[in-house]
């Protein structure tokens, strides 16, 4: 069955913050452009996973009327803690004390999803077609190696690789530029770098897992625009990481927890370690008589300015957390997706506007470092290398690097990849957690059904093994199978087979999209693609 084809101007693949902005700023510029933008979610928002608090400064320029439109950004900060905690207890550090990076006055606390999905009504109503459902499975490529779009994923494919009944080709999207928005550790990204060597002059990304939950609290514990932040307990000073718990909305407390992907111990599980968080005196009170309403994982890219890899290549660019704009310090993206995404339109408008098409969109680098953005990073860029310095030395360091310096110190720390970074397992100490009570603390299981994930379990395994032996041989002999523990949802496990022999069973169907598998894996055996379209998660208000 051959494969239909749509040719657009231009095709965004993720509708993300970066996807819609560029989207919407393409037809504010020349409303007869015709832009495409694909989703691999059910709906808009529908994979959407952050804290969130927002900067509003690109909202601001992408629509200075944002507040007239009703857009959600309806929780302003009214205060900032942060908390050192201890075992048994914490101490709050004092505002004088708390570097520009950590105050969120005239800042938003939101759902992200709300926000995308809203974002989404402003890009339908300005003519940009919107298809939710829809994953971008492949890259089309012309004869000079230029990118002319994507293929979208085919359906009612089983598990054996071949066509059901209910199949359904792929769909190619041609377009003059092809902006790629697909989040953290993009699938179709990772193609991108690699073909075109965008990471020549880059150093190696590095990375955190965010686990999140919503809960609705008691009235007596709502706090409107509190922001909380923590670090220290209950990981170790040597293991990057912290919390935050952000109160907004109707009784509504989102509540997370980020480690760091380039922990040691393959013993460490971030998603226990939420859980045994949440159990602190100073945290505990906050949840106690509520109810926990949403759960989800999603990894960040969080090695700021020097990890950022070539942004345009022939034919497309990349956009967002596929490129790797989050800043870390300021524990803040969204702004920046959205103001990567403006750049990259403003580019791609030029380019269309001089007729040209296929080419590398070379004015989209220069006037990201033309741009506020780049200023911000580059200020930030030395915080995860002083943080891999544990605790309390990098919490000193980047403290001396913010208030001495200004964020303007005349060296740039290099970065390690997360994956070289765990030790074997003969060289580390179980942990042993407690377990959940039911209450403030949960299991894995029970958690994913919070997430509304779903996916059909015949069709092939989007988690591929490069090698299955290796799982066994390697993953299992020196590490004792850390991808047991750092997947978020119960995703892998080492089974015996009736002969007492052990293999790795992989849950895809539990798979929340996290992206952390991909990342973590010590032999980098393990390779995330695409899922059939509309699979996955389904965030209400995440």
């Amino acid at each position: 069955m051959e494969r239909e084809a749509m040719e657009f101007d231009v095709v965004v693949v993720g509708g993300g913050p970066a996807g819609l902005a560029a989207a919407i700023r393409l037809k504010q510029l020349h409303p007869d452009t015709n832009v495409c933008l694909i989703d691999k979610g059910s709906e808009i928002g529908a994979h959407i996973l952050s804290g969130a608090i927002i900067d509003p400064r690109a909202l601001n320029e992408l629509y200075p009327d944002w507040q007239a439109l009703d857009a959600p950004l309806n929780t302003p900060v009214t205060e900032d803690r942060f908390m050192f905690l201890t075992a048994s207890g914490s101490f709050t550090t004092p505002q004088i004390m708390l570097p520009a990076c950590f105050k969120n006055h005239g800042n938003y606390v939101i759902s992200l999803g709300e926000l995308c999905r809203w974002l989404g009504q402003q890009a339908e109503n300005l003519g940009v077609e919107i298809y939710p459902g829809f994953a971008g499975a492949d890259i089309l490529y012309g004869d000079k190696g230029e990118v002319l779009g994507v293929v979208t994923g085919e359906m009612g494919v089983g598990r054996d690789g071949q066509p059901t009944d209910a199949f359904q080709p792929g769909m190619e999207l041609r377009a003059k530029y092809t902006l790629f928005a697909e989040g953290c550790r993009g699938h179709l990204g990772k193609r991108l770098e690699a073909r075109y060597e965008l990471r020549k002059n880059a150093d190696p990304q590095v990375y955190g897992l965010g686990i999140k939950e919503l809960w609705e609290v008691r009235l007596e514990q709502h706090k409107p625009g509190l922001v909380v932040h923590t670090a220290g307990w209950p990981l170790d000073a040597n293991t990057y990481g912290g919390s935050f718990m952000y109160h907004y909305g109707e009784n509504l407390v989102a509540i997370g927890f980020v480690v760091g992907l380039g922990y040691s111990n393959p013993y460490l599980s971030p998603f226990e370690e939420f859980q045994r968080y949440k159990t602190h005196p100073a945290i505990r009170t906050t949840l106690e008589g509520g109810r926990r309403i949403s759960y989800g994982a999603r990894a960040l890219a969080a090695g700021g300015l020097q990890a950022l890899p070539e942004l345009s290549f022939p034919g497309g660019a990349l956009l967002g957390d596929d490129a790797g704009f989050l800043n870390g310090s300021r524990i803040k993206g969204s702004h920046a997706a959205i103001k990567s995404g403006m750049l990259a339109a403003e580019a791609v408008a030029e380019a269309l506007a001089a007729g040209r098409q296929g080419d590398e969109l070379k004015a989209y680098g220069e006037k990201f470092r033309a741009s506020w953005l780049f200023d911000e990073l580059y200020k930030a860029r030395n915080f995860k290398p002083l943080m891999a310095k544990g605790l309390y030395l990098g919490s000193l360091l980047f403290g001396i690097d913010q208030q001495l310096f200004r964020g303007k110190a005349p060296w740039t720390l290099g970065l390690t990849p997360d994956h070289l970074k765990l030790k074997q397992a003969s060289e580390c100490r179980p942990i042993d957690y407690p377990k959940p009570d039911g209450k403030i603390s949960f299991d894995r299981l029970s958690s994913v059904f919070l997430s509304n994930t779903n996916h059909e379990e015949n069709q092939p395994c989007h988690l591929q093994l490069k090698n299955s032996e290796v799982a066994i041989d390697t993953n299992l002999a020196f590490y004792d199978s850390p991808e047991q523990r750092y997947c978020p949802a119960g995703v892998y496990e080492i089974v015996k087979d009736e002969s007492d022999k052990p293999h790795l069973q992989i849950n895809a169907q539990n798979c929340v999209h996290c992206k952390t598998c991909d990342i973590k894996d010590p032999t980098q055996n393990i390779v995330w693609v695409a899922p059939q379209g509309g699979e996955g998660p389904i965030y209400s208000s995440m």
